[in-house]
Formats: structure tokens, C-alpha cells, sequence
């Protein structure tokens, strides 16, 4: 089912950006409009910015420009808004409905993200009813946790400063909670929406704590300071618990 009943017509119940955001939003809109027309057929807001976590300094904005035509001489029209700087704090993807029907086997986690996170700014739900293969989920969530694990450990080895190293772990948990809410859905759950939600599901499915996901998150909500032992100790229980849930997804059967 997805989590499509938080949706009404394929809007958010709340606003979920400041107003000057929303502005923004509304402008880069009404640009793209001008210059694709009758080609345009959707702007969608997706990810953290249409779930209601959108953190200015740690999250992207994320929108989905849904055209007929995705041909880079065709996409070039909105060069000049893009590379302009006015819409910098967007990441605009470019879509044809064709191309999101082909494609969501080989990304299988970004569409369901786009489906059960949205928010229609313009024009068609295109994402609304998505349909996702189970089989394709579990081998791309086995896949991006067993890559995570290799990416923390080799950053941890070659890095001494602290406060690269504190900054890399919230950055890493945040990709890595993006991942999981995509195993609490191959379980047959709805994942939920907030960051404690998710590391608490899963705790729960594990039926012990995720003590270092749930450290990590606290230390960065309080901007708490990190003693040199205190990262060790986390990189240590983060990739212990990132092993153990990878070890989890391979076994599992769909």
C-alpha cells in the first residue's frame, strides 16, 4: 500500500518548506512551464523535503520534472534557469513517463521513494500507484548496504580529523536510514516517515538496539561534541550493526 494514505491528490497535509522556498519553488515553476508548454507534463517535490524533514544545511530539495521529450537538445531550454544560481538549492531530475516505466526495476529505492514521498507542485501524479518488484528491492538494498559498509570502513582508515569524521558519520547514517526504510518494506511494513522511527523499527525486527545508529542520530539532534573515543566507539557499533542487517537482507527470501 505504500504510505500514499498521507496524500490527498498527491499533496502533502502540511506545508514543508519556509515561505521563501516556497517561492522559489512556485517561480522555477511557472519558468518551466513558459518555456516546455504542453511538454511539460508534472513538477513533483520528492524525498526529504516532501516528508517533512528537510534540514537546510543536510538535505537536498529534491524535484522531478516530468517532460514528452527528454532529449538533452530539448532538456538545453532550461539551461540557463538551472545554471543560473537563482535555482541552486534544487536537484532537478529530468523524467518522460516512458522512462519511469522502464527504469524502476534497475531503481527500485528512488521510486518508491518518489511514491510514497511527494508532493504534485504541477500536472500529473506520475507517481501515484507506482508499481515496484520486491526482488528488484531486496537485490539493490543488499547491494548499496554491502557498498555503504566498504565506504565507511575505507573512509574511517584514511581519516584522522575529527570533525570530517563526526560530519561523514550523521552523512552516512542519514544514506543509510534512506536504505532502510526499504528493508522494513520488504518485511511487509510501512516504514516510518521520521529518522527514530525507522532505527526503532528496525530495532524491533532485530529484537535488540541499534545502540550506534541511535548514538549517531542523538549526538547530531543535541550538536553534541565527540571525544576521539566516542567516534571510534560509534564507526566501531555502526559497522558491527551495518554487517549484521546486510548479513539479513542476503538471506532473505522474497
Amino acid at each position: 500500500m505504500g504510505l500514499s494514505h498521507f496524500f490527498n491528490g498527491g499533496y502533502m497535509d502540511r506545508p514543508t518548506l519556509s515561505p521563501k522556498i516556497e517561492n522559489k519553488l512556485g517561480s522555477l515553476t511557472e519558468r518551466l512551464k513558459m518555456l516546455y508548454s504542453d511538454g511539460l507534463v508534472s513538477v513533483i517535490l520528492y524525498g526529504s523535503a516532501a516528508r517533512g524533514e528537510f534540514k537546510k544545511k543536510h538535505s537536498n530539495i529534491n524535484l522531478a520534472v516530468v517532460l514528452r521529450d527528454m532529449s538533452l537538445e530539448n532538456l538545453a531550454k532550461a539551461k540557463r534557469d538551472l545554471s543560473s544560481g537563482r535555482y541552486a538549492m534544487f536537484n532537478v531530475i529530468f523524467f518522460t513517463e516512458e522512462y519511469i516505466s522502464r527504469t524502476r526495476d534497475v531503481f527500485p529505492i528512488e521510486f518508491l521513494d518518489m511514491r510514497d514521498n511527494h508532493r504534485v507542485i504541477y500536472g500529473k501524479d506520475v507517481f501515484l500507484g507506482i508499481d515496484i518488484n520486491m526482488k528488484h528491492l531486496r537485490f539493490q538494498c543488499e547491494q548499496e548496504l554491502k557498498e555503504k559498509l566498504m565506504q565507511i570502513s575505507g573512509f574511517y582508515l584514511v581519516n584522522r580529523n575529527k570533525k570530517i569524521l563526526t560530519a561523514f558519520l550523521y552523512k552516512s547514517l542519514n544514506s543509510t536510514l534512506h536504505i532502510i526504510r526499504n528493508v522494513i518494506r520488504l518485511k511487509g511494513r510501512v516504514p516510518p516517515l521520521d529518522k527514530e522511527g525507522v532505527i526503532s523499527e528496525l530495532s524491533r525486527e532485530a529484537g535488540s538496539p541499534l545502540v550506534s545508529m541511535s548514538g549517531i542520530l542523538k549526538a547530531f539532534k543535541n550538536n553534541t561534541s565527540l571525544s576521539r573515543g566516542d567516534i571510534d566507539k560509534l564507526f566501531f557499533g555502526f559497522a558491527d550493526e551495518l554487517k549484521d542487517i546486510t548479513e539479513a537482507v542476503d538471506r532473505l527470501s522474497i
